[in-house]
């Protein structure tokens, strides 16, 4: 490895970190279309027309990127530094923005909603994910600069409300700004924080672990989370403080100027709505037939644009039976003066030209969302989750209607992240995090069938294998005689089986249960890993992470970030 590569692969022995993978394909709950998009993307180019196979290929996109890129670099920006500026930039973040205004400069780019606190630790990795492919390929003679996009235009307040830590008792808790602060429509970023969020801090602080790195951790929350503060602006504020030095650039979609910028590929969107709504439906189809799921319901009649009225509540417009545009519901009815509702319908064109006088009225649904992202942005790739994989197979349908190239999506780094009080219990009764994918009663089951109740949990195994070849040897003979008592013979095997499986899984409790010390390692380790039966980058906060190890927890994330792998990283810390 080149010494002037070094952002190219991953480090982790640096830091005295131990890395093991577990592919995708062995972890529950993954969709057919993301594991055949993490094989071998090229092969689904019929929905991803520009997808790469390796993250080196994405430069190859270079020339073409700059080529279609036409937005005002200096706009864009000069709203980029002024926002920044306000979060606390680094001296690395204004110098990538500096860069970002040169004309063969491009972007890689991640995005996330803006969770409470930051949200879940894949908010991180996303954005570290960008940080590292965009100083790899500068390492390598391109320039790129890596830009996050909060996703502040978002409506749906409970979905960032509220953030899960592992408490100092090391299970799993939450804390929560109340529902009353987020008025009914607001997007999230505008929602102004009160003083309850001094409570939301102080509870947060009281239920994890005072270390040497707890002043620390308090200060970083007070100096983001405040009350009068916006909070797209808290969550900015908070990221720059965690990631700024690293040269992450942060994006307010919702910023003014921004909005500006935007308004001609709105426009555009506006008078395209309808073909739009029906290519998407024609993917979704498509995408159906070939054996995978849509992720977002399709409609003919929807509409690429959330409108905005005089509270900056959103609200959806559909297409009616006269082809015009209108609000969905009652008493949502948008008219050309932004008042209550001298106008219940508008054509497509109307619609466009209102979207150039006033950008600030709209923002963009789920499915146009990247498109303005890639129109503001000279794009290169963009790294996403699961779920943002799937969108990309239906959004490059609007990519193809509004003549823009679709950017690649790049797997986001996955990661779980192992303390050493938890790998040493681990080791203790040889359990690793695939274990966890069964369920918590499945590792009791092993604990106690290798370690605790050896003897039992033979016997249980000696008992059910013996009493199944012995009514095998009875199902046999009568089925020869009538194979309906072949069949009573097998439901009544099936309710037995159903007993002692019931009564094995009891004694397993029991005995654990026995040695209160090896339950309490066991479930307290399933909740740091697998929380709610789920990876724990969708819940655990980093907050968790910083108060045991200090900010340096991010380096190590850095780190163990391995561009070239797609596979899920267990790190053990």
């Amino acid at each position: 490895m080149s010494t002037t590569e070094i952002a190219c692969h991953s480090t982790p022995e640096q830091a005295g970190l131990r890395v093991e993978t577990i592919p995708f394909d062995q972890i529950p709950q993954q969709t057919h279309l993301f594991l055949d998009y993490l094989r071998d993307p090229t092969a689904l180019r019929r929905f991803y027309p520009e997808a790469v196979r390796f993250h080196y290929e994405v430069s190859q996109r270079r020339d073409r990127v700059l080529a279609n890129h036409k937005s005002d670099r200096s706009t864009v920006c000069d709203a980029l530094e002024q926002m920044n500026r306000k979060w606390g930039a680094s001296e690395k973040t204004l110098a990538n923005i500096r860069q970002l205004r040169e004309p063969d400069c491009i972007a890689v780019v991640s995005g996330q909603q803006a969770g409470l606190f930051t949200g879940p630790l894949y908010t991180i990795h996303k954005a570290l994910s960008a940080v590292k492919l965009a100083e790899c390929m500068s390492q390598r003679g391109i320039k790129s600069v890596p830009v996050f996009w909060m996703a502040t235009e978002d409506h749906d307040f409970p979905e960032v409300a509220t953030a899960e830590i592992i408490n100092r008792d090391c299970l799993l808790s939450s804390v929560s700004v109340p529902a009353e602060v987020h008025p009914d429509g607001l997007p999230v970023g505008r929602v102004v924080l009160d003083e309850t969020i001094e409570e939301s801090i102080k509870s947060l602080l009281a239920a994890l672990p005072k270390t040497e790195f707890s002043d620390d951790l308090e200060k970083l929350l007070r100096a983001a989370y405040q009350p009068g503060r916006k909070f797209g602006d808290a969550f900015a504020q908070m990221m720059t403080a965690l990631i700024g030095q690293q040269g992450l650039i942060l994006l307010d979609p919702l910023d003014p100027q921004l909005k500006q910028a935007a308004a001609p590929l709105y426009a555009e969107a506006a008078r395209s709505a309808h073909e739009i709504a029906l290519a998407i439906v024609n993917r979704s189809r498509e995408l159906e037939q070939a054996g995978y799921h849509a992720q977002v319901a399709p409609s003919e009649n929807s509409f690429p644009l959330f409108w905005h009225d005089d509270n900056s509540a959103r609200h959806a417009l559909t297409r009616n039976e006269k082809g015009k545009y209108q609000a969905k519901s009652a008493g949502q009815k948008p008219d050309r003066e932004g008042g209550p509702a001298a106008a219940q319908e508008f054509s497509a064109e109307e619609l466009a030209d209102w979207a150039l006088r006033e950008p600030d009225r709209f923002s963009p649904n789920v499915t146009l969302r990247a498109v303005v992202q890639d129109f503001l942005l000279p794009t290169v790739a963009y790294y996403g989750g699961a779920a943002e994989i799937a969108y990309f197979a239906q959004t490059a349908e609007v990519y193809r209607v509004l003549e823009r190239p679709a950017t690649p999506i790049l797997h986001r780094a996955s990661l779980t992240l192992v303390e050493k009080h938890t790998w040493r219990s681990l080791e203790r009764y040889g359990i690793r995090l695939v274990d966890f994918f069964g369920g918590l009663d499945h590792v009791l089951a092993r604990v106690v069938k290798e370690y605790l109740g050896k003897e039992t949990a033979e016997a249980f195994d000696h008992t059910t294998q013996s009493f199944n070849n012995e009514l095998d040897d009875l199902q046999e003979q009568l089925r020869r005689v009538d194979p309906t008592l072949a069949e009573a013979l097998e439901k009544g095997r099936r309710k037995i089986n159903y007993q002692i499986d019931g009564l094995r899984t009891r004694f397993n409790r029991a005995q654990v249960g026995r040695d209160e010390a090896v339950h309490r390692q066991i479930e307290r380790a399933f909740d740091l890993l697998y929380p709610e039966k789920e990876l724990q980058e969708r819940h655990i906060n980093i907050t968790s992470l910083v108060a045991r190890h200090g900010r340096y927890v991010i380096d190590w994330i850095y780190n163990a970030i391995e561009l070239e792998s797609n596979d899920h990283e267990v790190v053990y810390l």
